[in-house]
């Protein structure tokens, strides 16, 4: 199999001079056309014009009677000169009044053959009319002596003077041979110079543009270290900083990228992790519904068959039953709030109350508790404390810390509410006598189902939940909770933003 050589490609340094170069070529080629077919006919349709403006200028002069004064003569010099022509003007007794030239008897005999002698036996083979009215003639003839061709305007003026003026056409082709032999030594001077100043031009051109491409190259093997050095202004200096700036985001994206795929691969590690939380939270749930739908059946089965047929151990039996499936119902309701919680369903609803009024409000309703748990609950007279918060959600945190506070008191009994403004921040502390928490057992205290003390908490029926709930609850408001330990008692806390009244 033949192998094919790859195809040298021109570079841009080269493409950009042929281009230039055949540009310039076109042009000048393009010119020279021009020149060649409609130079002549331009200069052609100048010199009638010329004729015209010398025409109305005699005539204007015959008809004011001043065509033969001395003031006139220098008029009628610039004029001739200035359009290098040959004029003659007789009166109507054939006398010469003005001539621009020597040559008045050959004008004269030329003006009068045109008059007076039949149309067309004057002018040579090839001769044409331009344009006739009734007292003028445009033409162009050819002079059967030296052969040269004339554009002459005859006829009568109003005054009734005759007159002929002529303009040689020899110079107007010269004219054109001229500047077209000046055009193609001019164009071929300008090829040589535009391709060596082209040819440095675009060296300055395509160093910026092979500088990108060696940038781009380093990029496609992913080294981003290599910048676009131009500070200019111009379209390829703003490509320069675009790549830059190109370069930049994909070494970001690419580190993002790879960060997040080391995420990935922690969390395809944690995987089992959590599968072993799922197992553990089943469990958790098993256990905690187990006893009491074990007591549930015990009790039910005992009614059923009659064990005790006293009114008193029948009222026993129901009263458990009902006070394990009233802990049952509160547990699952607990557990689907924190569901919600989690899960983003219960959406947060910010609102301004006073805190006080709530925290007074709540000890109203829980008096009975209170005085059923011998408590001593302590709380300054505060003024109305404003903050922003979801109040429904704010006020099962408080319940949940109070009744946290009421199942393990000891001691004096004391529950011990403060509230303690810092700047913008508002901490509803609450605090009761008793035994202090292991220190080993703080950080689990808002995992669901913990239990520091699983004999008092199955002792007053909890479930471990009510923790978890302040923690989503207070996570959701991006705010700060905690526990404090002190020697006679625990304190639990949350942090709320505050507001002006």
């Amino acid at each position: 199999m033949i192998s094919k050589k790859p195809t040298k490609k021109l570079t841009i340094r080269m493409q950009v001079t042929l281009l230039c170069i055949a540009l310039t070529v076109l042009v000048v080629v393009l010119c020279w056309v021009i020149n060649s077919t409609c130079l002549e006919r331009y200069y052609l349709w100048n010199k009638e014009k010329n004729l015209y403006e010398a025409y109305k200028s005699f005539n204007t002069a015959a008809v004011e009677g001043v065509l033969d004064t001395e003031e006139y003569d220098i008029e009628w010099q610039k004029i001739c000169g200035k359009y290098n022509i040959s004029a003659i003007i007789l009166d109507a007794d054939s006398k010469s009044i003005k001539c621009s030239s020597n040559e008045v008897d050959m004008l004269m005999r030329q003006l009068m053959e045109y008059l007076f002698k039949p149309s067309g036996s004057v002018w040579e083979p090839g001769a044409q009319i331009i344009e006739e009215t009734e007292k003028m003639t445009l033409q162009i003839t050819k002079d059967p002596r030296i052969k040269t061709e004339y554009l002459e305007l005859w006829g009568v003026l109003d005054n009734g003077n005759l007159f002929l003026m002529r303009s040689a056409m020899e110079s107007i082709k010269d004219s054109v041979e001229i500047s077209n032999q000046f055009l193609a030594y001019a164009g071929l001077i300008a090829i040589v110079i535009g391709t060596c100043f082209v040819h440095f031009l675009s060296k300055t051109i395509s160093r910026p543009i092979l500088e990108l491409a060696e940038i781009s190259d380093k990029m496609k093997g992913l080294d981003f270290d290599v910048k676009y050095r131009g500070n200019g202004t111009a379209e390829i200096d703003t490509l320069g900083k675009n790549i830059n700036e190109l370069s930049q985001t994909l070494e970001i994206t690419i580190s993002e990228l790879k960060t997040a795929n080391n995420e990935l691969q922690r969390d395809i590690e944690k995987k089992e992790k959590i599968d072993e939380m799922r197992r553990e939270f089943l469990s958790n749930v098993s256990h905690e519904l187990k006893t009491p739908i074990a007591l549930i059946q015990g009790y039910a089965e005992g009614l059923k068959e009659g064990i005790h047929d006293d009114e008193e151990s029948k009222e026993f039996y129901c009263s458990v039953i009902m006070d394990e499936a009233a802990k049952m119902n509160t547990m699952v309701k607990k557990l689907m709030t924190l569901n919600q919680l989690e899960f983003g369903n219960d959406p947060i609803v910010m609102e301004r109350f006073d805190l006080v009024a709530l925290i007074n409000n709540c000890l109203q309703s829980a008096s009975i508790l209170i005085r059923q748990k011998d408590a001593l609950v302590k709380i300054e007279d505060y003024q109305p404390i404003y903050v922003w918060a979801d109040e429904f959600k704010i006020e099962e945190v408080f319940l949940n810390y109070l009744s946290n506070a009421l199942n393990h008191l000891d001691g004096e009994r004391l529950i011990n509410i403060r509230l303690d403004e810092n700047e913008d921040k508002i901490r509803l502390s609450v605090f009761n006598t008793g035994e202090p928490i292991a220190d080993e057992a703080l950080p689990y205290l808002w995992d669901k189902f913990y239990k520091a003390d699983k004999a008092r908490t199955r002792e007053y029926g909890g479930s471990g939940i009510g923790l978890s709930i302040v923690k989503a609850i207070m996570e959701s408001h991006h705010q700060n909770y905690g526990v404090n330990n002190f020697e006679n008692g625990v304190e639990f806390w949350v942090e709320l933003s505050a507001s002006e009244v």
